[in-house]
C-alpha cells in the first residue's frame, strides 16, 4: 500500500518537533521539490520552532508579568506575532492557501497500481 509519509522529502536542515510536523503536513499534501521553494518551507518551520519556544517562555512567565512601573504585556509578544506572521506570509507566498495537489475521491485501479509501483521502487 502508498503510504505518502514514507516518500516526504526530508528538510534540508535539522528541525525541532513542532517545524518538522509543519515540514511533513505539508511535503505530505504539496510535495515541494524545488530549490527556493524547499528553502522557504525550511525557514518557515524554523520560524515555527522559534515560535513555539517563545510560546512557551510566554506561558511560563504569563501573558502579563509585573514590573517596576506596574503590570505590562510580556515582551516575546510581540516577537511571537511576528514569528506567526511571518510563517503565513511564506505558506501563502508558495501558494499553500489553496487546494492540495491530491485527486478528489477514490482513486481508480489504475492509479492504485500505479501507487503500487512507485512505492515498490
Amino acid at each position: 500500500m502508498f503510504d505518502p509519509a514514507s516518500t516526504t522529502p526530508q528538510p534540508p536542515r535539522t528541525l525541532g518537533e513542532h517545524g518538522l510536523s509543519l515540514w511533513q503536513s505539508i511535503q505530505s499534501k504539496y510535495r515541494i521539490d524545488d530549490a527556493a521553494g524547499r528553502e522557504m518551507l525550511v525557514q518557515a518551520c524554523e520560524a515555527a520552532d522559534r515560535v513555539a519556544r517563545l510560546a512557551e517562555k510566554i506561558n511560563a512567565d504569563g501573558e502579563v508579568i509585573e514590573t517596576e512601573n506596574g503590570p505590562k504585556p510580556h515582551p516575546l509578544l510581540k516577537d511571537e506575532l511576528a514569528g506567526r506572521a511571518f510563517i503565513v506570509r511564506v505558506l501563502r507566498q508558495l501558494g499553500l492557501n489553496l487546494e492540495p495537489t491530491r485527486l478528489v475521491g477514490r482513486p481508480t485501479a489504475w492509479r492504485k497500481q500505479q501507487e503500487a509501483r512507485d512505492a515498490e521502487e
